[in-house]
């Protein structure tokens, strides 16, 4: 079967415009999807590791408090159940999140109690008493059906508890009373809503669970989850790392870009094994992907659609040379690195072989645009500094060639004065005053090191050193940037003073990992801020015992 070469050539340019449209459309969406979900994957689990900690942080001081109660109620072994229900109702008058706070003798029974209620009552058999007699007792979320009736409930929905108990001793050691508290499940809530609205502001289908260490129930999420036993990869497995992401099918049969972080507790507080859990689902995660594919796809038809009748007239005039161009397209096709040759003779040809010819140069440099934005998902946007990404990719790189002649070392910095400057001057103000730290940081940067904005007016630099004192190295660079920073910023005309509290920890020294490093470089800047503000500390073993 023969054509008109007017018919084929109309089809070949049309066709030759659309292949190369949706060819590149098709590359640049299928990275935008790794792109955007490594993104959104990273961004659920940050979200998801902060939410523990929060929860940790709540049940830690609710402990401590706890015990302090413990040790007021004991003092000079009075045991004395007025003065104890003074301190029961000081303690819920304080902190709200107690719902009840009682004081039981050594067989069970409640001799004072907040709002009186339970008083007099044998709780012998709870295992509030059974497992705080023994020793301190962190029990799970439960509901508690008979503390649920006597206190106000204006939601309706039913009440659930953490409970903490401790047994009270004397100066001898004699037990002399169990002191008992159920902490309302609300709370959490609080922290739910605290994660999610801002999420929800910028993304859709964002969800959170929490989830129990015990047959892996879902204690908080969406009600039509709640009670229910959630089988999900990650959860129950041994857990190699505090937070992952991935993007799996859940069971209700749709697939959702998953982080999770574990509850591990904090400080004294073991934790109750809690998973927490932020989803999105896949279709939302994607969508301006999914948008941006369908553009190009569109594109391509328009692209087709103006090329056709351009082939179409210009045939008769063209089909000698277009033959020949289109010789070449096919080579290059074929994965041919070849170019296009100029073609003289008529203008309209001589400016179609220059299109063809950018649009293979088009072609070539859409890797190049590529390689660019995956360097700039590596960079702080405000700053221009690098990001936790980077760091990531960073600390890969080095630990892989590490040897026992180099050392680490974690500067963990934080801005003193910086809110007071933001609130007083505006945010405005203050992204230009995180811009000139960025500048100053930068200029004092180790070359084998690397400079990281973690977020707000918090920083991080790493220290590669092969000296044999690292540590009076890292001091003298502390010292210098700390220096560099207490000179004045002249922002709008106008002269800003900040200072800079700087904690530190070395890798091997410390640890062999690197995010235990950053946590113990945190906890050292905590303690700069507590000793004065505006200088360095390095983190020592009594740390963790403090």
């Amino acid at each position: 079967m023969s054509f008109k070469l007017r018919t084929v050539l109309t089809v070949i340019f049309a066709g030759l415009s659309l292949f190369v449209i949706l060819t590149i459309g098709y590359v640049f969406s299928q990275r935008s999807f790794d792109a955007v979900e490594t993104e959104i994957g990273h961004s659920l689990e940050g979200t998801a590791l902060q939410t523990a900690d929060k929860l940790d942080r709540f049940m830690y001081s609710r402990s401590g408090e706890m015990d302090l109660l413990g040790n007021m109620a004991s003092m000079n072994d009075r045991f004395n159940p007025v003065d104890i229900q003074m301190l029961l109702d000081q303690l819920q008058n304080s902190f709200p999140s107690f719902s009840w706070v009682g004081f039981m003798d050594p067989k069970g029974k409640v001799l004072a109690a907040t709002d009186g209620i339970l008083l007099g009552e044998d709780l012998s058999e709870r295992p509030v008493y059974q497992e705080g007699i023994k020793g301190k007792f962190i029990g799970d979320v439960h509901n508690a059906l008979l503390l649920a009736k006597l206190l106000p409930n204006p939601s309706g929905e039913p009440l659930q508890f953490v409970d903490i108990s401790l047994p009270l001793k004397d100066s001898q050691g004699q037990i002399r009373g169990v002191l008992a508290a159920h902490l309302s499940w609300a709370w959490a809530k609080e922290v739910e809503a605290s994660v999610l609205i801002p999420l929800q502001r910028e993304e859709k289908d964002i969800e959170f669970f929490i989830v129990s260490k015990k047959e892996h129930t879902v204690l908080l999420g969406p009600k039509e989850w709640v009670g229910k036993p959630l089988a999900l990869e990650g959860i129950g497995e041994k857990r190699n790392s505090k937070s992952i992401w991935s993007t799996q099918k859940w069971p209700d049969g749709k697939e959702y870009v998953t982080g999770l972080a574990y509850s591990q507790g904090y400080k004294d507080y073991p934790g109750l094994g809690w998973t927490i859990i932020i989803r999105q689902g896949k279709t939302a995660a994607f969508s301006s992907v999914v948008d941006l594919k369908w553009f190009n796809i569109y594109a391509g038809i328009v692209v087709m659609l103006l090329f056709a009748p351009i082939g179409w007239l210009l045939s008769r005039l063209i089909s000698a040379p277009l033959v020949r161009l289109t010789r070449v397209a096919d080579r290059l096709s074929a994965g041919e690195n070849i170019d296009i040759p100029e073609t003289k003779g008529l203008k309209e040809i001589e400016a179609l072989s220059r299109s063809l010819r950018n649009m293979v140069s088009s072609i070539m440099n859409k890797d190049s645009e590529l390689v660019v934005m995956q360097n700039l998902a590596h960079y702080d946007q405000l700053t221009g500094l690098k990001n936790r990404t980077a760091l990531e990719t960073y600390l890969e790189e080095t630990l892989e060639m590490e040897s026992e002649d180099h050392t680490l070392t974690f500067l963990y910095l934080d801005l003193d004065g910086f809110k007071s400057v933001n609130d007083s001057l505006g945010h405005q103000t203050g992204d230009v005053l995180l811009q000139k730290v960025a500048q100053r940081l930068t200029a004092l940067s180790h070359e084998d090191g690397i400079t990281v904005r973690l977020g707000g007016d918090e920083f991080l630099i790493v220290i590669r050193s092969a000296s044999d004192n690292p540590r009076q190295e890292a001091v003298h660079y502390a010292q210098d940037i700390i220096q560099s920073l207490n000179k004045p910023f002249i922002i709008e005309y106008e002269r800003v003073h900040i200072g800079c509290s700087i904690g530190g920890a070395e890798y091997p020294t410390n640890s062999n990992n690197p995010s235990e490093i950053i946590r113990m470089a945190d906890e050292a800047l905590y303690r700069s801020k507590r000793a004065g503000k505006n200088r360095v500390t390095f983190y020592s073993e009594s740390d963790s015992e403090g």
